[in-house]
């Protein structure tokens, strides 16, 4: 069983990690089900294994977190929704590449459901759009923005961390770093690219596309239930 947890407001960021470390070792002792958690953050930066000094850019912008994820700089804020993924690769196989593989895919068919076509790059984190309205970085070129993030972490096998997808984030908050390293290329939101798409949607497809991807269907939590355990 895999249980679905989506979290109403804003969630401290500090508060979601020690949230996601009990629950992490409590999967590994078989005492909790496997969980996706659905949170929103207030507006923050968090720094991965990778992140560069140089790429926060404006520090003194939002509160800065140093994560044990993988990746570089990230932005987190309203109107983004991040879904943690707590679950045991260990009984999928050991297969990382495999399961970050499963998690692009996760995100890109969730954007397909709104008609965006999300695609990965090589040598480049999270899931991509092409932009033709928008300027080419070369000649030849067709400019492309950055939708969707993915960083995870393993612990015995148990995965946290996650995703992030950009529904109506303010899209000048992530001015203060550069997003994953890459400075050439820009970020966009479903609503930037002229949907008017709601978290709730999101989330129905998130639900739908994970069924379709992971071939499990997770279990839903009530929302009282999920207010309580996660604050």
């Amino acid at each position: 069983m895999i249980e679905w947890i989506t979290s109403p407001g804003l969630t401290d960021f500090r508060t979601a990690e020690a949230w996601m470390e009990a629950r992490v070792a409590a999967i590994h002792a078989g005492d909790a089900a496997e969980c996706i958690w659905l949170v929103e953050h207030p507006p923050l930066y968090t720094a991965g294994t990778s992140a560069r000094a140089q790429d926060l850019t404006d520090p003194d912008r939002f509160d800065v977190y140093a994560t044990k994820r993988g990746g570089q700089y990230t932005y987190h804020g309203p109107g983004q929704r991040v879904a943690y993924v707590l679950l045991d690769v260990g009984a999928r196989g050991r297969d990382v590449r495999a399961f970050v593989q499963q998690l692009e895919g996760w995100v890109i068919d969730t954007l397909a459901d709104f008609n965006v076509t999300g695609e990965i790059r090589a040598g480049r984190v999270g899931v991509w759009v092409q932009r033709p309205d928008r300027p080419a970085p070369l000649p030849g070129q067709i400019a492309e923005d950055k939708i969707a993030a993915i960083g995870i972490r393993l612990r015995r096998w148990i995965s946290f961390h996650g995703v992030s997808i950009n529904v109506e984030p303010d899209l000048s908050h992530f001015d203060g770093i550069v997003p994953c390293g890459i400075a050439e290329h820009g970020v966009t939101s479903l609503v930037d690219l002229g949907l008017p798409v709601t978290m709730g949607d999101v989330d129905i497809a998130l639900h739908r596309a994970f069924a379709g991807r992971f071939g499990e269907e997770p279990v839903l939590a009530p929302a009282v239930q999920a207010a309580e355990d996660c604050a």
